[in-house]
């Protein structure tokens, strides 16, 4: 949302995507907003979370002047469908700034760039592409990895990361959403094959949103933890496609990777809805954690 008052110490995904308008205009916009400590790993602001953002700043900027435009940063079905971000720093929870050039206005496809700052550096560039995703409507093919491996609801006895969980001292945007790994996918497999790791995920205030789905496609803990190489992982690289409008309920998740070596892996999640359509695909660049 735009310009609505957030609660201080919020844990609320929904607080953490809120901006406040600091200029618009047709072809620039500029606004204002918080990184907010709660959604991190470790000390580092999660990577999703300000995928997402550039998101919401584009969708914000593009909705600018147009017919029907509201406050929110929504114009009729107009999503971010792609986001291409580059990550050039790791900023700090804290106050920042995003600025998004509008470069076109389509009748069916828009393109605005965003730029994510703190301080006078810049720690994301995003282009991102807005369009009308796909609706209720059958694919024409669909090769979904997820529905055959993963139940719509966790299974029982599968515990959410909190208090006293092996992942709680790291995944702090757990406190705003509810995660649940199954573990037993982060490890080595018994065969030497590729991980697959699968998690269920939700907002704990509020049904999935488009935002709310974008950041799920960086909420896997790294694919390197297959090859025991743990710690920070940092992003250099990160695509998501937005396929579809989440359903309420249950994001369901899969993280797999093609090739980790020894500085740099590759790493793409699925995320599907409780109704078992495909609503993000991302992939992503990323540097392999030292011994």
């Amino acid at each position: 949302m735009v310009d609505s008052t957030v609660e201080p110490g919020s844990t609320s995904f929904t607080d953490a995507m809120t901006l406040t308008t600091v200029s618009e205009g047709p072809e620039r916009c500029e606004y204002d907003g918080e990184l907010n400590e709660h959604w991190t790993i470790g000390p580092k602001v999660h990577g999703g979370a300000m995928l997402a953002l550039c998101a919401q700043a584009a969708r914000s900027a593009h909705a600018v002047g147009r017919d029907g435009a509201g406050r929110n940063g929504e114009v009729g079905t107009v999503q971010p469908v792609a986001v291409s971000a580059n990550y050039l720093w790791a900023p700090d929870p804290g106050p920042m700034r995003l600025r998004a050039t509008v470069h076109k206005r389509g009748r069916r496809v828009s393109l605005v760039d965003v730029e994510l700052t703190q301080g006078d550096r810049t720690a994301v560039r995003a282009a991102v592409t807005l369009a009308e995703p796909e609706h209720e409507a059958e694919p024409l093919l669909s090769v979904n990895p997820v529905v055959t491996r993963m139940t719509p609801e966790p299974p029982p006895g599968l515990e959410p990361i909190g208090p006293g969980h092996p992942m709680a001292d790291i995944v702090h945007l757990a406190r705003g959403c509810d995660i649940r790994p199954a573990l037993h996918t982060l490890e080595p497999r018994s065969d030497g094959g590729p991980p697959v790791v699968e998690m269920w995920v939700r907002p704990r205030d509020a049904a999935p949103d488009v935002l709310f789905a974008l950041m799920c496609g960086d909420v896997s803990a790294p694919v390197t933890y297959a090859v025991q190489r743990f710690g920070w992982a940092p992003t250099v690289q990160l695509t998501a496609y937005l396929r579809g409008l989440p359903a309420d309920g249950w994001l369901r998740v899969i993280c797999t990777t093609m090739q980790i070596g020894q500085d740099w892996f590759d790493e793409d999640h699925v995320v599907v809805d409780h109704a078992g359509r495909i609503i993000v695909q991302t992939r992503q660049l990323a540097m392999v954690p030292q011994r």
